[in-house]
């Protein structure tokens, strides 16, 4: 299938929109940080007055930092069940989906999921940000560690078939509990911080992402973009970017966030 070059997104189209709804690694990072032009992205649509809500399969621990660093609205991570963000005050402010018996309980359960995947695939490690996650389970398969094809689709099927959600990033593996995702999550956050609701203006929105998890969010919206990498993905996507842009990870996102802001009519 053709992956749409970003030019060809209407003009009209970009003017219009007022904000944006982003993943995080291999999206608007490389290798792991926040390049020069990403970070600068970030601060041009916050001063143009665009929130920046970054929807990320990352624990709310290593969340923490960039939440109070970065220029974004808001933080959601493990999927959709946490958010973070810079309070008025300065300190980090945190919310989750799940009230906190329903987080203990599935804790210790999906603890015993990840030691059976431990167990059934010894070559399986979990990811190195493990400590930080309070409503999901990670295996690494590309990050530190490296799992085939094959391995990572049993990995989902385990997970699955202890009742899990199960979704595949361009790093991990992510199972979790609960019928939350990142579309939920984006809906919640919207609501939550700008007192809006998502799905009443979703042409004003746009998505980026580069991987197998931002299917369901390249299908929700009708403006969504994958960054050059997603190219790794596209015969796995059951649903495809409707454009792609010519950079990679975040000079990618630079590119999106300048096809926005500089816009003919904005």
């Amino acid at each position: 299938m053709d992956k749409p070059p970003l030019h060809r997104w209407p003009a009209s189209a970009r003017a219009g929109i007022h904000g944006v709804l982003t993943d995080i690694d291999d999206t608007l990072t490389t290798d792991g940080a926040i390049t020069p032009d990403a970070l600068l992205a970030l601060h041009r649509l916050r001063a143009a007055g665009l929130p920046v809500l970054a929807i990320t399969g990352r624990p709310a621990g290593w969340s923490e930092a960039f939440a109070l660093d970065w220029p974004v609205g808001a933080i959601v991570a493990e999927n959709g069940a946490v958010a973070l963000w810079r309070g008025d005050d300065g300190e980090l402010c945190r919310a989750y989906l799940q009230d906190t018996k329903t987080r203990a309980a599935n804790f210790q359960r999906l603890q015993a999921v990840a030691q059976l995947v431990l167990a059934e695939l010894p070559q399986a490690r979990l990811a190195e940000d493990s400590p930080g996650r309070e409503t999901d389970i990670a295996i690494d398969h590309s990050e530190f560690a490296h799992l085939s094809e094959g391995e990572i689709a049993q990995v989902v099927r385990i997970m699955q078939a202890e009742g899990l959600n199960a979704t595949v990033s361009s790093i991990h593996i992510n199972g979790w509990i609960g019928d939350h995702d990142k579309l939920a999550g984006a809906r919640w956050i919207v609501r939550e911080r700008l007192g809006r609701v998502l799905d009443d203006e979703l042409d004003r929105w746009v998505y980026v992402g580069d991987s197998t998890n931002d299917a369901r969010m390249f299908a929700h919206f009708p403006h969504s973009v994958g960054v050059a990498n997603v190219a790794r993905f596209w015969g796995a996507l059951s649903h495809h970017p409707s454009y792609v842009a010519q950079g990679e990870r975040g000079a990618g996102f630079a590119e999106v966030a300048a096809a926005v802001l500089d816009a003919p009519g904005r």
